[in-house]
């Protein structure tokens, strides 16, 4: 299997790099066995043109995304085929000249984070937004579509606060479906309402309403984003950063001189509705939609001459990619997020190696790598020391994992770049690199017991164990659909939560008996965890592809994960005891016919999904939930303008 980290450090850039970050993680190799953590004319024409250059200059500095620009201006043709790499010519004066930035395009700019000025210490405040949702016809790669936007802009605006802020935002509804959004990777301990997950804490808002998530973030801090949470809308473009800041964090700055944001995710030209119907179609076993291109930043070139004539796209070549300015000699903070709906990346940039600071909201020690996996959900900081030539511009890839897809895609270009420039221009590089190493050749993720918690923890030994399947059947009328322990989800009408929290006053017994619970329908997976329970779980993939698992509400510790079909139960034992400074999570990728055994505590009242995060299986049914601490449910009313959702 190939390694998915790097080769070790041995450049000369590298080493003098890494000792600014201290001694950093071993790297290792990612075998097949157990991980265990208990183991980018005249005179006035001259004028004319340096004016312009300055200005642009200027621009850049300011950290503005303007876009590496394509000068070919040729119309689709009826030539279909992949993307060449000769046709990501050169940036010509002109098109230089002439680049602006959209004004739905998010860029940058938008996604740098003034550190500067930012009070780590103020005390609590209330910090509010406004986000109108809807669907406008825009082209991030030159492809037109309609988008789902937030305030006529794609991706999403910069939700950031303070741990211990109370966040307001006011989501106006403008779409012709109901929708939901979903903080990821926030507690919202005492509040699970607001989780935004539709059918198990909320009905969707309606079309034209408006509704106000109100939450308060404690006891946690790093890097986080929202999404749509109804059904696959997330892909279609209603995503941003939502960073949260601490005092603990001026302990990590010693590592970095800048803070940006830099979202990733893959892109397809239709609508997500549009294509599920063809996925869960009977015969359609192992056939996700494979992406049309990738974008970063929300943006990305596409060779409109991959577009048949009759397809029916409109598609202009004048496509851009994003371009991030660094200063020769400044230590540069990505924080890294995958956005997507599928795909998994390597993240690279030439000639710079990286250093991983941060994974879901976990602060790390430094781990040097060149390639860094990044699953759809998951969140990771990387350091770049900007060392490298200064009047030199380098590639940044992030390289979409095409073994993790069904099939091919004739059109898609999986090597998705962005512009790492010293100069401020955005001119192609000429001495950017690739690094040699191997790209993987399976779909697996980057093995979370390379990573250590920068601030220890301990987890302590289970109380309750639970081990779960997940896979994918044909079932009634040959349809493909994914189950957890035979079950496979369908959204409830009425959220669980709320049937939970009225048979807990009704003082049903059906929703209070420990286990698998009978309380709700069939296709509702649910676990009653005994109160106060610390939860041992293994999840088994007996799917042919990997998956990327997220748990709302809560951060796990990564026991243990590995590629062989079946744990070792002998091996329980030793893991199951108080565990030091084992790597905390909450977006995981399970291998292909493997299993990961997690540990989390269930003192988080409410119903959690367990889910995973690719779109296309998570509407065919791969959920479950966890009911938690029904000692406290019993004692709740649910918000009114919650309840009220579902009598629209």
């Amino acid at each position: 299997m190939a390694q998915n980290t790097s080769a070790e450090p041995k450049a000369a850039e590298e080493q003098k790099f890494a000792p600014t970050l201290g001694a950093g993680a071993a790297l290792g190799a990612k075998d097949g066995g157990v991980h265990s953590r208990a183991s980018r004319r005249t005179t006035y024409l001259a004028l004319f043109v340096v004016v312009v250059v300055v200005v642009l200059g200027l621009a850049l500095g300011l950290g503005l995304g303007l876009g590496l620009k394509h000068s070919n201006k040729g119309q689709p043709n009826s030539t279909a085929g992949s993307p060449s790499p000769s046709n990501s010519s050169s940036p010509s004066e002109d098109s230089q000249a002439s680049m602006v930035v959209p004004p739905w395009r998010s860029n940058v700019e938008d996604y740098t984070l003034d550190i500067a000025s930012w009070d780590f210490n103020a005390l609590p405040t209330t910090r509010e937004y406004n986000f109108t949702v809807s669907e406008i016809e825009l082209s991030p790669d030159g492809v037109f579509r309609p988008v789902v936007a937030i305030n006529g802009r794609f991706p999403g605006p910069l939700i950031r606060a303070n741990m211990g802020d109370r966040l307001l935002i006011h989501v106006q509804n403008n779409l012709p479906n109901g929708t939901a959004f979903h903080w990821h990777g926030l507690y919202q301990n005492g509040t699970n309402w607001m989780d935004g997950t539709s059918g198990i804490t909320q009905c969707p808002i309606p079309p034209g309403a408006s509704f106000t998530y109100n939450f308060t973030v404690e006891n946690q801090f790093g890097t986080y984003w929202y999404h749509t949470h109804y059904s696959t809308t997330n892909g279609d473009g209603p995503v941003g950063p939502l960073i949260i800041h601490s005092p603990d964090e001026l302990k990590m700055q010693k590592y970095y001189d800048v803070d940006q944001v830099v979202l990733i995710q893959d892109w397809y030209h239709d609508y997500s509705q549009a294509l599920l119907p063809d996925y869960l179609a009977s015969g359609s076993e192992n056939s996700e939609p494979v992406p049309d291109n990738g974008v970063i930043q929300g943006t990305n070139y596409f060779n409109c001459s991959a577009v048949d004539s009759d397809s029916g796209y409109v598609c202009e070549q004048n496509s851009t990619r994003a371009v991030f300015t660094v200063q020769h000699g400044k230590r540069y903070r990505y924080r890294l997020i995958n956005t997507g709906a599928f795909a998994t990346f390597e993240f690279s940039i030439d000639n710079h190696p990286l250093f991983v600071i941060e994974a879901d909201g976990t602060a790390t020690e430094p781990l040097p790598v060149h390639r860094l996996d990044i699953a759809v959900a998951q969140r990771y900081s990387i350091v770049v020391n900007a060392n490298q030539s200064a009047g030199s511009n380098y590639w940044m890839r992030a390289q979409m994992n095409t073994f993790c897809f069904g099939g091919p895609n004739p059109v898609l270009d999986p090597n998705v770049r962005a512009l790492i420039t010293y100069a401020n221009n955005t001119d192609e590089p000429t001495n950017s690199t690739d690094w040699k190493d191997a790209m993987d050749v399976q779909c697996v993720g980057l093995n979370s017991s390379l990573l250590t918690p920068f601030f220890e923890s301990e987890a302590p030994p289970a109380t309750t164990m639970y081990a779960i399947a997940a896979n994918f059947q044909i079932g009634d009328y040959a349809l493909d659909r994914a189950y957890i322990n035979g079950t496979s989800w369908v959204m409830a009408d009425v959220p669980t939560l709320n049937q939970a929290v009225a048979g807990l006053q009704a003082a049903n017994t059906s929703f209070t008996s420990s286990g698998v619970s009978s309380a709700f329908s069939a296709n509702q997976y649910i676990i009653d965890i005994p109160d106060y329970a610390v939860v041992d779980l293994l999840i088994t993939n007996y799917d042919e592809g990997a998956h990327p698992f997220h748990l709302h509400g809560h951060t796990f510790w990564v026991l243990a994960s590995s590629p062989d079909q079946y744990f070792d139960w002998s091996t329980y034992g030793g893991l199951n005891k108080t565990l030091s400074n084992v790597m905390r999570r909450d977006t995981l990728m399970i291998d292909a016919y493997g299993w990961a055994l997690l540990r989390f505590k269930a003192d988080n009242p409410g119903l959690w999904a367990l889910h995973c995060h690719i779109s296309w299986h998570m509407e065919a049914g791969l959920l479950m939930q966890f009911q938690a601490r029904n000692d406290i449910m019993r004692t709740w009313t649910i918000p009114s303008d919650v309840l009220e959702l579902c009598l629209a």
